[in-house]
Formats: structure tokens, C-alpha cells, sequence
């Protein structure tokens, strides 16, 4: 006796309908990805700083010139910040609208991977093991949408759509003219969201007098040998943190990273090791520097100011005390 058919898998036409479709989550997650970093760009009162704001696209592309593969063209971020900055952020915007609405599909994806390439060879470049650096995976999401297209549901299949069925010259001739008006319509709305996006752009703080102030001296952060009235949860013995030295440990509570130092012989600072960009863990210090593996920012040992972006915000500081042979670390701040 035959067995009856099993209707429990989906038919050859059910999986080819939903094929047609298989780019599109991808396509959706590029484009509004890379129009909220357009967006993003243009509000951060930092971005178009000169070398003198650390969290600047100018002072990043300097600190990685020197071991990009593409350092020459990074030159022309630093000295030229401003143009650099904008075309960056409206290249980013084009993008970004281009794959949503699916206008010059190919041309978008290709403007998408070569960004993301830039991004890649230059501030990703550093990044040790490469899968913590997320711009050679954009790299490699665009190329679907490279050789694919946008296809469905978009102005593109609706132009096509227009032109077919008419003669091949008045096809070609529609094409071009519906291509011309719906790109100039989008060109439009880029420049004019990013335009009102950047006017809403706050001032950058200026660089603190006394951001480097307090390095080493423990002030508000660290104590004498043998302080009393030590506050907190005992975290580590004073004889495990050597003078001149580092030694990790967690948070209580929360069991965030914390390097404890001693930088002269009786005061301890404590800094987190969470890094205020994205939330990766920093290395431990190295020439004075806490350096972030996901995207190269660099703090000052001492004090965790930013020392070099895309952070922005200085590493949170603990209280912590001595008291007998153990150190205790107290409230972030």
C-alpha cells in the first residue's frame, strides 16, 4: 500500500515564493542601519572636530593611518574634516534610503560595501581576532545585495514594471526619466532629514583643562597604606596589586571588569574595564593606555579619559580603600 503523500513540508512553489523574498530582512537591516549612521554622524557635536577633539572622525583616522592599508587617503579625513565628515554621513544616508526603497539597488549595495571596505581598512583594521571588528562583516552582508539587486518591493521593480511592454526605446527612455525624478525625490529627502538632523547638532564640551589632572595621585579615587574606615566589598589583597602594576577584578554585583593600580607605592585607583563605546571589555593597560580590541579606543591609564574615539565619555571611576591587607572598592562614579 502506497503512503499518502506528507503535506507537512512546504510545496517547490511555496519555498520558491518565499525565496523571492529572501533578501529582504537583510536589506531592511542594512538600510535603516546605515541611514541611523548617517543620522548618527550628523547629530554627535564631536564628529566634525578637528585633531583636537579625541572623539573626532579627524583625531581617528590619525591614530590609524599609520597601520591602515589605506593611510595615505586617511590624510585627507584629517586635514579636510569637515567635507570628509559630511560626504561620509550623506554617502551613508544615500545608502541607507537607496536600499530601503530599492532605487538603483546594485548602485546602493556597491556604495554600502565600499564604505563599509573604508571602515574595514581603517578603524577595524587594528581589531584582534577580525570578528570582533563588525565592518568586514557589513562588508560581507552587502555583497547579496550586490549581485542580487532589489528586485521586490521596490521603486525599481516598479519602474521596471512601468517600462515593460512598451517599445524597447520608449522602455529605456521611461526608465531613465522615472530612475532621474524618484532619485532626485530621494536625494531630496536625504539632504533635507540630514540637514534637519544636523541643525539639532548640539556644541562639543571643550577639551577639559584638567582632564589629564590627577594621574597617578589617587585623588577621590585612592588611599594611603592602611587608611581607615575602608568602605565597600573587599575585592582583593594590597600585596596582589604590585606598584606599577594592574590586577583585574569583578564589580560586585554587577561583575563588570575593574583594573586595580597602584601607581606610586600606598595609592589605588580603580577603573572600569568596560569600555564606554559599545561595551567591550578594554585590555589591560599598556605605555599608559587602556586600548578597546572592538574598535580601538583608548583611554588614559590614569584617569580613563578618552584618549582617542569613537568613545566619547571617560571610563567610570570606583572609590577604593585599603584597610589592613585588602582593598575594598565602593560605589562607581
Amino acid at each position: 500500500m502506497d503512503n499518502p503523500p506528507d503535506h507537512s513540508t512546504s510545496s517547490p512553489g511555496a519555498l520558491s515564493g518565499l525565496g523571492r523574498h529572501a533578501l529582504l530582512p537583510l536589506r531592511l537591516f542594512l538600510g535603516s542601519t546605515f541611514v541611523y549612521a548617517g543620522l548618527d554622524k550628523l547629530a554627535d557635536p564631536h564628529y566634525l572636530g578637528g585633531l583636537a577633539d579625541p572623539a573626532s572622525m579627524a583625531a581617528q583616522a590619525h591614530a590609524v593611518a599609520a597601520h591602515s592599508p589605506i593611510g595615505g587617503l586617511l590624510g585627507q579625513a584629517v586635514h579636510s574634516p569637515t567635507p570628509v565628515g559630511l560626504a561620509m554621513a550623506f554617502g551613508e544616508l544615500a545608502v541607507g534610503f537607496g536600499t530601503l526603497l530599492g532605487l538603483w539597488g546594485r548602485l546602493a549595495a556597491t556604495g554600502g560595501a565600499l564604505i563599509s571596505l573604508s571602515l574595514w581598512l581603517s578603524v577595524s583594521w587594528g581589531v584582534h581576532p577580525y570578528y570582533l571588528g563588525n565592518d568586514l562583516v557589513y562588508l560581507m552582508a552587502w555583497t547579496p545585495l550586490v549581485l542580487a539587486g532589489t528586485p521586490q518591493f521596490s521603486l525599481d521593480g516598479l519602474i521596471a514594471g512601468r517600462a515593460r511592454g512598451t517599445a524597447t526605446g520608449r522602455g529605456r527612455r521611461q526608465v531613465l526619466v522615472d530612475g532621474g525624478i524618484a532619485t532626485l525625490a530621494v536625494a531630496g529627502m536625504a539632504l533635507l532629514t540630514g540637514a534637519g538632523v544636523a541643525r539639532t547638532r548640539g556644541k562639543a564640551p571643550a577639551p577639559s583643562a584638567g582632564a589629564g589632572a590627577g594621574a597617578g595621585t589617587g585623588t577621590g579615587n585612592g588611599t594611603g597604606a592602611g587608611a581607615a574606615g575602608a568602605t565597600g566589598t573587599a575585592v582583593a589583597a594590597a600585596a596582589a596589586v604590585p606598584v606599577g602594576g594592574v590586577l583585574r577584578v569583578s564589580a560586585p554585583g554587577s561583575g563588570d571588569p575593574v583594573y586595580l593600580q597602584q601607581p606610586k607605592a600606598g595609592q589605588y585607583t580603580a577603573l572600569s574595564g568596560v569600555c564606554t563605546h559599545s561595551g567591550c571589555t578594554v585590555n589591560p593597560p599598556k605605555d599608559g593606555r587602556f586600548v578597546c580590541p572592538c574598535h580601538n579606543s583608548c583611554f588614559d591609564a590614569g584617569t580613563g579619559a578618552v584618549l582617542q574615539g569613537p568613545a566619547t565619555e571617560a571610563l567610570a571611576r570606583f572609590g577604593i580603600t585599603r584597610s589592613g591587607d585588602q582593598l575594598h572598592l565602593g560605589a562607581e562614579s
